[in-house]
C-alpha cells in the first residue's frame, strides 16, 4: 500500500511540473493540424473535366482557379453537355478570363460528390500554377447546390463563391462564416424555391457571416445566365484571397 502511494505522488509531482501552457499549445496544435486534414482528401478519381487556362499561362505566375460545377440536366458521359451553360459557355464563345476554370462533370443519377471535387482541387494544384489563397467555386441549381456543401466542407480553403438557385445544410451553413459568398436567386422559381437561398443567407446572418443576395423579382430558375455575363462578379470574386 505504501509503496502504490508513493508511485501516485511521483506521478502527481511529474504532471504538477510540466508547464501547462505547453502542452494546451501541444494538443492546440494537434486539433488544428486534424481538422486541416479532415478537409484533404487523397484518393483515386475518375472524373472527366473542362481546362481552360489564361492566355498568359505560360507566364509561370500563379493563378486563381475557378471551380465551375454544372446542374443536374448536364450529367452523363458527354463533356459537350457541360458547355450547356455558366463559365464554359461562354469560354466556348471565345470569352477570356484571367483566372483557370475547371468544370467537372457529374456522372448520371447522382448528386455531386464533395470529396471527389476536393481531390480533383487538389490533383490541379500538384499539376498546375495555382494561386492557393485564390480558389473560388462557382455553381448552378444542383450546382448551387454543390457549391453550399463545399464551402461548408472546406471554408479555410475557398477564398470566395456563388452559388446560384441552389440550396443547402442551414446547420452546417455557419462553417462557412468567414467565405465570402455572393448568392443569386430568381423570386419566381418553382424548381429551387427562392426560400432555399434566403434560408441559408439569414442563417450566415446569425453567425455573423459574409454573405450578400440579389434576387430576381422577374426571373424564375434560370438566374444564372444574366448572372454569369454580369462582369461584376469577376471582379469581384478577383477581389477575394484568402489571409
Amino acid at each position: 500500500m505504501k509503496l502504490r502511494l508513493v508511485l501516485f505522488l511521483i506521478f502527481v509531482l511529474i504532471i504538477t511540473a510540466l508547464n501547462p501552457k505547453e502542452v494546451m499549445a501541444q494538443e492546440t496544435k494537434n486539433v488544428q493540424m486534424e481538422s486541416r486534414l479532415a478537409t484533404i482528401y487523397k484518393q483515386n478519381i475518375d472524373i472527366s473535366y473542362l481546362l481552360y487556362l489564361p492566355k498568359n499561362y505560360e507566364s509561370g505566375e500563379k493563378f486563381p482557379l475557378v471551380l465551375f460545377l454544372h446542374g443536374s440536366g448536364e450529367r452523363g458521359t458527354d463533356l459537350n453537355l457541360v458547355k450547356k451553360h455558366g463559365l464554359p459557355k461562354l469560354i466556348e464563345q471565345g470569352k477570356d478570363f484571367p483566372f483557370i476554370v475547371v468544370s467537372p462533370q457529374c456522372p448520371l443519377n447522382v448528386r455531386w460528390d464533395t470529396k471527389a471535387l476536393i481531390s480533383l482541387v487538389d490533383e490541379l494544384i500538384e499539376k498546375l500554377n495555382v494561386d492557393e489563397k485564390r480558389i473560388y467555386i462557382t455553381g448552378l441549381s444542383m450546382g448551387g447546390n454543390g457549391t453550399w456543401r463545399l464551402i461548408s466542407e472546406i471554408p479555410e480553403r475557398i477564398a470566395a463563391a456563388i452559388p446560384i438557385c441552389g440550396w443547402g445544410d442551414a446547420f452546417e451553413i455557419c462553417n462557412a462564416r468567414n467565405v465570402s459568398i455572393w448568392a443569386f436567386h430568381g423570386a419566381k422559381d418553382m424548381v429551387v424555391p427562392v426560400a432555399a437561398t434566403q434560408q441559408l443567407i439569414d442563417r450566415l446572418k446569425y453567425c455573423s457571416g459574409k454573405a450578400e443576395f440579389t434576387i430576381y423579382d422577374e426571373l424564375d430558375h434560370d438566374s444564372w445566365t444574366i448572372t454569369y455575363e454580369n462582369e461584376k462578379i469577376y471582379e469581384w470574386l478577383l477581389e477575394k484571397t484568402l489571409p
